[in-house]
């Protein structure tokens, strides 16, 4: 017993200061989030706008069904792409540029522990994302919760890691202008050809296959298919949501430098 307390003791008290920077951190990240009225803007308005737009108007045909069934998990994974790539890639890319990750650089956080606390940042203004959505859906539009909420979390938290580490990657990689202009083509992109708004079997087919290797098209489809009753389960968009996730993690882990 004595041997096997002496051995636990010294990993517990190298682990909680980790998690305790680490919490640090995101406090951090959520308190320059708010502070920044561009990333309110894109995190939250933006989506909020889509949302009221296309829904009111009702041009997406959705045969027997509200349009905003199709919308609203469409537009979250809109949401998802602008607060994980957009919004955090810009944010930490000025951040290196303006010395702020250097000075992280000389603390006790590795590159892990932000990588780490800038996706958990994420996650939580993601609850708020999908809180507002959901919310005006109900509100205005007659939306009634359907689907797997488990599935629905899953597909979140999948998207969520895939589209941070994809802002990440620019924004430890390159110059903050070329990470600028980058996010903002690749959101356009994501916007256009996601499925999000606009279904797939509406692009001519060649732009719908590309759509559909890329991880905008099957974040949307997943969370269509997770969030309304009598959809299949969607294992071939969650499986490219995984390999996505764990490649361009690894990438953004690998190529991420404070300076």
């Amino acid at each position: 017993m004595a041997t096997s307390i002496t051995n636990t003791t010294p990993q517990s008290s190298k682990a909680a200061p980790v998690a305790k920077q680490i919490l640090q951190q995101v406090k951090f990240e959520l308190l320059l989030t708010a502070r920044r009225g561009e990333n309110v803007l894109v995190t939250l308005i933006m989506p909020l706008l889509f949302l009221v737009f296309f829904t009111s108007l009702n041009i997406v045909p959705t045969p027997n069904e509200k349009a905003v069934n199709f919308l609203l998990p469409g537009i979250l994974a809109v949401a998802i792409i602008a607060a994980g790539m957009v919004n955090l890639g810009i944010a930490t890319a000025y951040e290196r540029y303006y010395g702020v990750l250097k000075r992280l650089g000389s603390s006790p956080l590795s590159r892990t522990s932000l990588i780490i606390a800038k996706i958990i940042s994420i996650l939580i203004l993601e609850v708020v994302q999908v809180t507002v959505l959901a919310g005006v859906a109900v509100l205005f539009y007659g939306w009634q919760p359907a689907g797997s909420v488990p599935l629905t979390l899953l597909t979140i938290a999948l998207g969520t890691v895939t589209f941070a580490s994809f802002g990440l990657a620019m924004a430890g990689a390159l110059r903050a202008e070329a990470t600028l202009a980058g996010a903002n083509a690749l959101f356009m992109i994501f916007l256009l050809i996601g499925g999000g708004i606009l279904p797939l079997n509406r692009l001519p087919p060649f732009l719908a296959d590309i759509a559909q290797v890329l991880p905008a098209a099957p974040l949307a489809q997943a969370l269509q298919a997770t969030m309304n009753n009598g959809s299949p389960f969607p294992a071939t968009q969650l499986l490219t949501l995984v390999i996505w996730a764990i490649i361009i993690l690894i990438v953004a882990i690998r190529t991420f430098k404070w300076e």
